[in-house]
C-alpha cells in the first residue's frame, strides 16, 4: 500500500482545553510506540479525514510534525462522538519499520455465492478481523473471502483457506477457526429476531501501561 503523509504540531493545549481545538478544526492526538516517548499534537480534521479515506487503520501514514524527522505510525484508534460522529481524539502508534507488529486486518467478502442467490442458504461471516503479526510494510489492506464457490448448507470457509502471503505475515488466530459458513435460511428468522438495537460506540485504544497516568499527570502540571 502506498504511504501517505499527513502533516501535524505539537499540542500544548490538554485536557479540557482541547474543546477549543475542535471548535478550530483541529483535532488533538497523541503518538505512543515501543521505546518511543508519549507525544502531544494537534491535526487538522479535514486533512486527516483525507488521509484516513485512504490509509485506514492498516495503512502507513508518514506523520511529519515540524521540522522534526518523518514518523511511520499507523492510527491505532480512536474516539468519535457517537450522535455526530466527529472525531474527538487520536492514537497513533509510531513503528519500527524494521520491526514486525501485531495488527488487525478486515476479512472483507467478494463473489456471490450460488447457496445464498438461489435462496438455499444464508451466509454467516463468523470473523470480521484477522490477526496477523508482519512487518509494518507487509500489512495488506484487507484480506479477501471468494463465497463464490459456496453451492450447499454446511459448507464452510475457515482460516486455514484464507489466501495470505504466510511466508510474511504470521496469522494469529486458530487455522481451524471458521470465517465464513453457509446455514439454513431458516437461521435468517433467529438472526433477526435475536439482533440487539444497533447502538453507537466509542471506538477506544489501550495505551501502554503507565501512559495513561503518565500523560494525565503532565496535563496537571502544564494547567
Amino acid at each position: 500500500m502506498e504511504r501517505v503523509k499527513l502533516e501535524a504540531t505539537s499540542r500544548i493545549v490538554l485536557g479540557k482545553k482541547v474543546k477549543k481545538l475542535r471548535r478550530e478544526g483541529l483535532i488533538p492526538a497523541n503518538i505512543f510506540g515501543h521505546n518511543i516517548k508519549s507525544a502531544a499534537i494537534q491535526i487538522n480534521a479535514k486533512n486527516f479525514q483525507k488521509v484516513f479515506k485512504d490509509s485506514g487503520e492498516t495503512g502507513l501514514i508518514d506523520l511529519e510534525i515540524g521540522e522534526e524527522k518523518t514518523r511511520p505510525v499507523l492510527v491505532a484508534g480512536f474516539q468519535k462522538e457517537p450522535r455526530s460522529g466527529e472525531i474527538l481524539h487520536i492514537d497513533f502508534h509510531q513503528v519500527n519499520l524494521k520491526e514486525k507488529v501485531v495488527t488487525h486486518v478486515p476479512v472483507t467478502l467478494v463473489g456471490e455465492a450460488p447457496v445464498e442467490k438461489n435462496k438455499e442458504g444464508l451466509i454467516l461471516q463468523t470473523i470480521n478481523e484477522l490477526e496477523i503479526e508482519c512487518l509494518p510494510t507487509d500489512i495488506p489492506s484487507d484480506i479477501e473471502v471468494d463465497i463464490s464457490g459456496l453451492t450447499e448448507v454446511g459448507q464452510a470457509i475457515r482460516v486455514e483457506d484464507l489466501k495470505v502471503d504466510r511466508e510474511k505475515c504470521e496469522v494469529k488466530n486458530e487455522s481451524e477457526e471458521m470465517v465464513v459458513s453457509v446455514q439454513p435460511v431458516e437461521m435468517e428468522e433467529v438472526v433477526e429476531e435475536a439482533a440487539p438495537t444497533p447502538k453507537e460506540v466509542e471506538i477506544t485504544t489501550e495505551k501502554p501501561e503507565g501512559e495513561e497516568g503518565a500523560e494525565k499527570k503532565e496535563e496537571g502540571k502544564r494547567e
